[in-house]
């Protein structure tokens, strides 16, 4: 800045001063000519009196002594007497007139070119020689001279001086030498005294603001800039100091707002952590640290998938999939920890844009559901003891009717061989027994295999003996309850791969569902529809049915709307269904009952 208005002072000063010298060399030159030219007239109206006097005498001699005198002095260039007709007569003529003389010639054309009335007695030329000052004075005819020259004519000669103008210019130059060395002396002292001032006056000042601006930057919000005074500084400074004082609060403000919300978020339990675009750590709570064992400056600047053991452990990274998408992303990722345990957790990545509404950041959210999933599992088998507890009813009468007929055969055999019978009724007795013996050995295996909750490769299964299975066990339950239980006919064999024991685990949990949802007199209806391309089970009641607020959540863990339920029936159906390619779909008018769908896909020949 220093510099700048160094140079700019200089500029300005030596253009003012190039402008000065300028005006003052040609006013001083037009003195100086005006000057010679007086006193060209002075002395060409002193030689023209000597020379008429001399004239009237008739002394010529003189005359001539006259002239050479003139002519020796050092500024004249030239001294000649013309006659009127422009002949050089003193001195007298000798040899070729001077060309310089002639009407003709450029030097006396710069006079005689104007009219008489507009040429001057003296007039700067160039000749041959150079630059002078030509003063021409007229010999006029007075009735003096009437003796010797006619008295008609107005002029009896011109008296020519030429002045060297050298001298002139070179007076001016040295005077224009003095002033340029005088005023570059005088501009430097004006430059250095400008200089100084500002110096001190405004660069010493301004230097307080960048020296206080510099402070406030590097964290020292208390400085401020001296404003004493009621200059244009003193203004600025007191603007100056008003907006550091906005700044300060503000930063203050902002400063307590971001404790407070990393208060917030370190109190959090769920690991919480601030990845951008390349998925490098941008900020992280203390939960999240704890769980990756690293302190905060190992793990700012790192890529999450470096922060071992705590990095992620999901093939499918949430985020990734989240910076692909722009959407949310859950995953479920198993971690082990140092000490050998396994914990299991939920990541939750959630895109974070700009106000143009472009992507920046990813936050992820890890909630440890270990405790979750335990309950889960034992919430799921809870259910299933639940859900046999239930059958247990309908497997007793379902065993104990084919005992009964065992029982009765097993007499009826007794009494036959007491009474030596025909011996085909034996056999069939015994064929009956052992059908019922069978029956109940298939029941009693079904019943094993619901209890432990095993899982099969896929069978072919008969719906319309699983559904009469299934009703069977049921109705027991449905009378208990004054429901009804229509299982519509279904024409020919139809059949579909799933588990069998999953096949028949949902189907008595909708049933049961149906059943409990009825009133008293009310009736469930089951039907088996096969379209080209689905098999769909139907189970409809005419029931309470199910509130639209609750339609959207009634296949989720844990929901029950139901009193006493655990809330996971529907869930773990639906996952059974899903499992083998197929879908549950519902239909339900509060007040009028609920409609459930089975799709399977069509077994494939």
């Amino acid at each position: 800045m220093t510099i700048g208005l160094a140079v700019g002072v200089t500029a300005a000063v030596v253009l003012a001063c190039s402008v000065g010298a300028y005006l003052f060399s040609r006013h001083h030159m037009k003195s100086l000519l005006e000057t010679a030219h007086d006193t060209a007239l002075a002395e060409g109206d002193l030689i023209r009196v000597a020379l008429e006097h001399q004239m009237i005498e008739n002394d010529r001699t003189l005359i001539a002594r006259m002239i050479e005198s003139f002519r020796k002095q050092a500024a004249v260039d030239r001294l000649v007497l013309l006659d009127r007709f422009g002949t050089e007569r003193y001195p007298a003529a000798s040899g070729q007139p001077d060309a310089d003389l002639r009407i003709d010639s450029p030097t006396c054309q710069a006079c005689h070119r104007y009219p008489p009335e507009q040429r001057g007695s003296s007039r700067v030329i160039e000749t041959r020689g150079g630059t002078i000052l030509r003063t021409v004075v007229p010999i006029r005819n007075r009735p003096e001279c009437y003796r010797c020259h006619d008295p008609s004519h107005k002029i009896n000669g011109i008296l020519i001086l030429d002045y060297r103008a050298d001298h002139v210019q070179e007076a001016m130059s040295r005077d224009l030498r003095w002033l340029v060395w005088g005023t570059a002396a005088i501009t430097l002292l004006l430059v250095g005294a400008i200089g100084i001032v500002i110096r001190f006056a405004v660069l010493r000042r301004l230097q307080r603001f960048e020296t206080t601006a510099r402070q406030i930057a590097a964290g020292d919000l208390e400085q401020r800039v001296p404003a004493q005074g009621a200059d244009t500084l003193s203004w600025l400074a007191r603007e100056f100091n008003t907006m550091a004082d906005s700044v300060t609060g503000l930063v203050g403000e902002v400063k307590s707002q971001r404790e407070r919300l990393e208060m917030v978020i370190n109190s959090i339990d769920d690991g919480i952590v601030v990845l951008d675009t390349h998925r490098t750590i941008v900020a992280a709570n203390d939960a999240f640290l704890l769980r990756a064992e690293h302190s905060r400056q190992e793990v700012l600047g790192c890529q999450c998938r470096d922060v071992p053991p705590g990095g992620c452990t999901v093939d499918d990274c949430p985020t990734l999939a989240c910076l692909g998408s722009g959407a949310s992303q859950v995953r479920i990722c198993e971690r082990h920890t140092p000490g050998g345990a396994t914990v299991w957790e939920e990541v939750h990545a959630s895109p974070i844009r700009d106000a143009a509404g472009k992507l920046q950041q990813v936050v992820e959210v890890w909630r440890d559901i270990s405790e979750r999933r335990a309950a889960e599992a034992h919430m799921a088998e809870s259910h299933r003891l639940a859900s046999l507890g239930t059958l247990a009813s309908g497997f007793s009468h379902e065993l104990n009717t084919p005992l009964a007929t065992v029982l009765t055969c097993v007499e009826g055999i007794l009494r036959e061989l007491g009474g030596q019978r025909d011996v085909e009724q034996i056999r069939e007795s015994a064929a009956i027994a052992r059908e019922q013996i069978l029956r109940c050995r298939g029941i009693t295996q079904h019943f094993l295999r619901l209890s432990r909750g095993q899982h099969s490769a896929g069978d072919i299964v008969d719906l319309k003996a699983a559904v009469a299975g299934v009703v069977r066990l049921i109705e027991p339950t449905a009378r208990a309850h004054s429901v009804g239980i229509e299982v519509r006919p279904l024409a020919g064999e139809l059949h579909i791969r799933a588990d069998e024991a999953e096949l028949q685990h949902t189907l008595i949990n909708l049933l049961l569902n149906a059943v409990q949802a009825s009133r008293a007199g009310g009736r469930v209806t089951v039907a088996v529809e096969a379209r080209a391309e689905s098999v769909r089970i139907r189970i409809a009641d005419n029931g309470c049915g199910i509130a639209p607020e609750n339609r959207q959540r009634i296949f989720e863990p844990f929901f029950s709307a139901r009193e006493g339920g655990t809330g996971l029936g529907l869930f773990l159906s639906l996952n059974f269904v899903r499992r083998w390619g197929g879908d549950i779909l519902v239909e339900s008018t509060p007040g009028q009952g609920s409609n459930f769908e089975i799709v399977f896909p069509v077994l494939a020949a």
